[in-house]
């Protein structure tokens, strides 16, 4: 018949947290109530797949020595939600190869590899949650049946992220 908030009180016990609620005292008997509880927790990205909840009802007027602990168990999926984007540019962003222009075999200087293109990926997390494990494959086309269409000199990285480097990285150590 109406609506009252609770007081609720957190608190540890034995190394878990517990927060108690006062329902009512003295309760009539036969009393029937709904409780709608609202919690927020954090930290729930190393939970694993769900969080389990531990209801427990204690009555403290009950005639018999021992208080009733009816209890119940609440398993609760945990879904993170994320929003990645990626966004990338070349600099610059365009190239004009000549038509006759020809690499120079065995040499160790940049400029006989090619026109130095530099393209730049960033990964952005639009959240609203944290991600972790997150892997991104890029293929870049190196080779034009045998003849080298683009020469990758360097991957680097920045922010703690790592990176596995493709075999053709670099082969004439330029």
């Amino acid at each position: 018949q109406g609506q009252e908030k609770l007081s609720c009180n957190p608190k540890k016990e034995n190394g878990t947290h517990v927060v108690l609620c006062e329902l009512g005292n003295p309760m009539k008997a036969g009393a029937r109530i709904t409780v709608d509880m609202e919690l927020s927790v954090s930290g729930l990205e190393d939970m694993g797949d769900a969080i389990t909840f531990h209801l427990q009802l204690r009555s403290k007027n009950s005639p018999s020595p021992s208080p009733s602990k009816a209890s119940v168990t609440v398993t609760v999926p945990v879904e993170a939600e994320a929003e990645m984007e990626l966004r990338g540019n070349s600099l610059p962003a365009t190239v004009v190869l000549p038509t006759s222009w020809h690499g120079v075999k065995g040499s160790r200087r940049l400029e006989d590899h090619g026109i130095r293109v530099e393209h730049v990926y960033e990964l952005h997390n639009k959240g609203p949650g944290t991600v972790s494990g997150v892997t991104l494959s890029l293929t870049v086309p190196h080779l034009l049946g045998d003849h080298v269409l683009l020469y990758l000199l360097e991957l680097g990285t920045e922010g703690g992220m790592n990176c596995s480097h493709h075999p053709a990285l670099n082969p004439a150590q330029v």
